[in-house]
């Protein structure tokens, strides 16, 4: 059902940008009552629910100077993609995590949390849910009655960890403390790690930019849960890939929809036939089993994040994924 489409930036921004002036001249602010500042991408697949995929919501959202989203806890997993240079801050199980451009905060199933700008400039950022997935199920809830110590304005949840403390335990690869729980929350196997920087992502990427890389995929990068090494939720795969100057991929297509965001450069993606150029900020979908490749059409790296069902697909036995050469020859990379 989900169809190929982009979302463009110079479209959004000037309507988040409106969003945020109404609410910073009202007499009472919006998110007093209404918890968001934000609108849901729909894809036209969809007939109008509120999904990008079969089991992705997306929302982008702004919060200007001094906004808070109270603190909640849900089944969902979710996630922040920041957009602006400031990303505002997001509380997880007592972890402040002050953001920047690029940066990945997760708030795994079950986790207490709570977002904010305490910045001078409005923060925008994109959130993630497997909102239609859960909701299938019929297993979604939401709790807001939180009873743990409250910051003074009683809607954010007091920090116990300071910015940076999932980083500090666990964003060395390869090495992981044996002196802390790595439980978050009530939710089972969530990931501890919290907090992806942007900057460090970018650093990595751009380190491995000399190697040969992935013919259909150019050079990746795996966010992973650094105590087991799966992928950051157990129906979620997120992912960074670094596309060099003129770069073009193979073609290939897999049972699985992904989500993209542009974060640097520019260039385009061709699905199912159809062409949709991208840059920065600009988001779009590749729904399952429809051929795709990318191509840098820049003269600086394009790097995009991704969101794909690949892992709710391998637990199901469903996920497969083929590749075509440029002679044409169709050949099966996961079966």
């Amino acid at each position: 059902k989900a169809a190929a489409h982009r979302w463009r930036w110079q479209e959004i921004g000037p309507y988040l940008d409106r969003i945020a002036e109404i609410a910073r001249t009202s007499d009472v602010p919006p998110i007093e009552f209404a918890e968001r500042q934000q609108f849901l991408l729909t894809n036209p697949g969809f007939g109008g629910r509120l999904q990008v995929t079969s089991t992705i919501r997306c929302a982008v959202s702004i919060y200007n100077p001094g906004d808070v989203a109270p603190v909640h806890i849900h089944t969902p997993n979710a996630s922040r993609t920041i957009l602006s240079e400031n990303g505002g801050y997001t509380t997880v199980e007592g972890e402040r995590c002050e953001a920047s451009r690029g940066d990945l905060i997760l708030t795994p199933h079950g986790t207490w949390h709570d977002h904010g700008n305490d910045g001078a400039s409005p923060v925008v950022w994109i959130d993630v849910l497997d909102f239609p997935l859960i909701e299938y199920l019929d297993c979604l809830w939401l709790d807001d009655e939180f009873e743990g110590d409250k910051l003074s304005n009683s809607r954010a949840q007091a920090p116990t960890h300071g910015s940076g403390y999932s980083h500090r335990l666990y964003g060395q690869g390869g090495l992981m403390p044996g002196f802390v729980s790595h439980q978050r929350g009530i939710g089972r196997g969530a990931n501890p790690m919290i907090h992806y920087r942007g900057a460090d992502v970018l650093e990595a990427l751009k380190k491995l930019a000399k190697e040969k890389g992935d013919p259909y995929e150019g050079i990746t990068l795996a966010f992973v849960n650094p105590v087991t090494g799966e992928p950051v939720f157990p129906t979620l795969a997120y992912g960074a890939q670094l596309l060099r100057p003129g770069e073009e991929t193979h073609w290939k297509r897999e049972t699985a929809s992904t989500f993209y965001v542009c974060i640097e450069g520019s260039g385009y993606t061709e699905i199912g036939g159809q062409r949709f150029d991208w840059s920065r900020n600009d988001m779009f979908v590749a729904p399952n089993f429809l051929w795709r490749r990318h191509v840098n059409t820049g003269k600086t790296d394009a790097v995009l994040y991704s969101v794909s069902e690949a892992p709710l697909m391998e637990k199901i036995g469903q996920y497969r994924a083929q590749g075509r050469l440029k002679d044409g020859t169709v050949t099966e990379l996961v079966a």
